[in-house]
């Protein structure tokens, strides 16, 4: 799990630094930070396409999948809902008239950082292949947000920190025990669908293209229903 611990670390490094300097990271520097993670994250998801796409069996599998879960995540709003949540505005401010809310940017933080497909992705990686990347990578993208988010709420977003811990600790513990009945077609096609989202999560932090990422993370889902149909079936 040292990716997980790593993550979670970053959380709180982030945090400390953000909430010392207060407002100190200038918009261009913020800009910049999530300029070169947004292309990290389209490097990352081509990478996974590209180098699992040869091994799979059900080449087909991976567009289906987008295709259901984008429309079943469409019909449950996931990314409108999180998007009303994260846009709600706090009662209080500060003297200069800035939102100070705690409980507003902490909430902000968690769906931030848990909700995401390197968040969950990740963990399966490490528990089943003992490979990092995908957590090192989330962990560097939670470095610069928990900083940006400190800077507005304080060190109180590191609390973000522990509840990462938790729930990729649970993905994590989950993939371990059932990783004798995760074969490695399965493993493959999740990792072409993973790595296609974790590809427009990059356009959207790129603001090249709003993919509403969030509303195709069924996708990843859909590929373990196919092969526990495809073995009722066997």
């Amino acid at each position: 799990m040292i990716g997980t611990i790593v993550n979670a670390c970053t959380i709180l490094v982030g945090s400390s630094v953000g909430s010392l300097l207060k407002r100190g990271i200038r918009p261009q520097y913020q800009k910049v930070m999530f300029t070169a993670m947004g292309l990290a994250s389209l490097a990352l998801g081509f990478n996974a396409v590209c180098r699992n796409m040869p091994q799979s069996h059900y080449p087909v599998l991976f567009v289906l999948s987008l295709a259901i879960g984008g429309l079943i995540g469409t019909v449950c709003q996931i990314d409108q809902r999180f998007q009303k949540m994260v846009s709600r505005r706090p009662t209080d401010t500060d003297e200069t008239g800035s939102s100070t809310s705690l409980a507003q940017g902490l909430s902000t933080a968690v769906l931030l950082f848990c909700i995401g497909t390197l968040s969950i992705v990740g963990p399966i990686n490490s528990a089943l292949l003992d490979d990092n990347t995908f957590l090192f990578t989330n962990a560097t993208l939670d470095l610069v947000t928990s900083a940006v988010l400190a800077a507005t709420y304080g060190w109180g977003i590191a609390l973000a920190a522990p509840i990462l811990f938790c729930w990729q600790g649970s993905i994590y513990l989950i993939a371990k025990l059932c990783g004798n009945v995760i074969s490695d077609e399965l493993l493959c096609e999740m990792s072409i669908v993973g790595g296609t989202l974790i590809a427009t999560s990059g356009l959207s932090i790129l603001e090249i293209k709003d993919c509403k990422t969030l509303n195709l993370l069924p996708a990843l889902f859909v590929p373990v229903v196919f092969f526990l149909i495809k073995g009722l079936w066997g």
